[in-house]
């Protein structure tokens, strides 16, 4: 059995600034773009890897939720801790230059982490944690 991780899922309150800081700063392909109402979702991934994808997503969305639920998601989001994901790069110091460069939120600056990785963070427009970890 192979498996691999097609999609995930991350909470997007603001389209166009999410897809900057994806498409723009990460240099991720648009490869889906869906909307309904006023409401997007935007699938981006990796060039040369059509097999793995992020889609952002409108937060609390999910018709299962009540209003206090949407109220927990939009506070934690505005806090930066409702959601995130882990990305390797190839050369994190130029990924980092180039995404503080744009503008984008920086949370930790590269560093060597006791536990062997040197990584680095940022926060997407959505408040979610993009941490970039040094490929080996």
């Amino acid at each position: 059995m192979s498996l691999v991780i097609q999609s995930a899922f991350l909470p997007a309150d603001d389209p166009e600034r999410s897809l900057a800081f994806y498409r723009d700063g990460l240099g991720f392909e648009v490869r889906l773009d869906v909307g309904y109402g006023d409401m997007r979702w935007i699938t981006v991934g990796p060039p040369g890897q059509p097999q793995t994808s992020i889609v952002l997503h409108p937060p609390g969305v999910d018709p299962g939720l009540n209003d206090q639920e949407r109220r927990t998601i939009a506070e934690m989001m505005a806090k930066g801790c409702y959601a995130g994901i882990i990305l390797g790069a190839t050369d994190l110091q130029e990924t980092y230059e180039k995404l503080a460069a744009g503008g984008a939120e920086v949370v930790q600056e590269p560093f060597d982490q006791p536990f062997g990785v040197r990584d680095c963070a940022f926060r997407d427009p959505a408040g979610n944690l993009i941490r970039i970890n040094q490929l080996t």
